[in-house]
């Protein structure tokens, strides 16, 4: 069945900005990336585990790829703002825009926190907003190129400890697919990007096991992989994915009991 992109290919010389690039999956991206000759942009807040990462990615690239660190607050519009115009000046054409940022606070109804949901909305969808606000334009110039977002399988139906992480993810899937159908008309590939749990700082927090639990090094493979054959939504591990994409289409009363015995179990 063909693709519902247009297939990245090779990674060699091609112009890569991630941004949320500092640690897990965006820091495995950025190696794995770096290893394939891409060149690079990469952004997030911490901007001393930036520099090391670009240390890092020019020792182990094959070819002589170039890597840019740019500083960028993705909750604040003057910064991002910033920050798209350094990247946009520093090439003519972006070749793959990657979205990793986000923030993960577990969250039940007995300890909600409005101030928490809000930042966690804040960052993982208006974050991406923010950032395609100021490069759509240059993308639909290109008429060319892909944008990758970063989503969560959390995103697929309500989960424990989801109250705020949940319908931010949510709101993000949603927006990925009005996305892809504005843009892939003007020949823009949009990808949607869905991970189970992968073993980050964020995850790290969590005091319940987490099935088929992957490292970000296995998240980064899948998401190449994905994004040189076209995929719309690149997700994984598939053992897990599709088992929550099965969950979602039940009825309401088999959802709950099927969650039930999950989390339970």
């Amino acid at each position: 069945m063909k693709p519902l992109n247009p297939p990245f290919g090779s990674f060699s010389n091609k112009n890569i900005w991630i941004i949320g690039a500092s640690s897990g999956i965006g820091e495995a991206c950025a190696k794995h990336f770096s290893k394939n000759g891409a060149n690079l942009i990469l952004s997030a807040r911490r901007l001393d585990a930036l520099k090391a990462l670009a240390a890092s990615c020019a020792s182990s690239s094959i070819g002589p790829s170039h890597i840019q660190v740019v500083a960028m607050d993705v909750d604040d519009s003057h910064s991002v703002k910033r920050a798209a115009e350094l990247a946009l000046t520093h090439w003519q054409k972006i070749d793959l825009l990657l979205f990793v940022s986000g923030v993960y606070e577990p969250m039940r109804a007995d300890d909600f926190e409005f101030a928490k949901a809000l930042k966690t909305l804040n960052t993982n969808l208006l974050g991406p907003m923010r950032v395609l606000g100021e490069t759509l334009p240059k993308f639909i110039e290109q008429g060319e190129g892909h944008i990758a977002i970063v989503a969560s399988v959390a995103g697929y139906s309500g989960l424990p400890k989801s109250l705020a992480y949940g319908p931010s993810k949510a709101a993000l899937i949603n927006f990925t697919e009005s996305l892809y159908y504005d843009l892939h008309p003007k020949g823009v590939g949009v990808h949607l990007i869905s991970p189970g749990f992968v073993a980050t700082a964020a995850t790290a927090i969590n005091d319940f096991h987490m099935p088929a639990l992957i490292t970000p090094e296995v998240a980064a493979n899948a998401i190449a992989h994905g994004l040189e054959r076209g995929e719309f939504e690149i997700h994984f591990p598939k053992r897990f994915t599709y088992f929550l994409k099965l969950l979602r289409i039940m009825p309401y009363r088999i959802y709950f009991w099927a969650l039930h015995r999950f989390v339970n179990t």
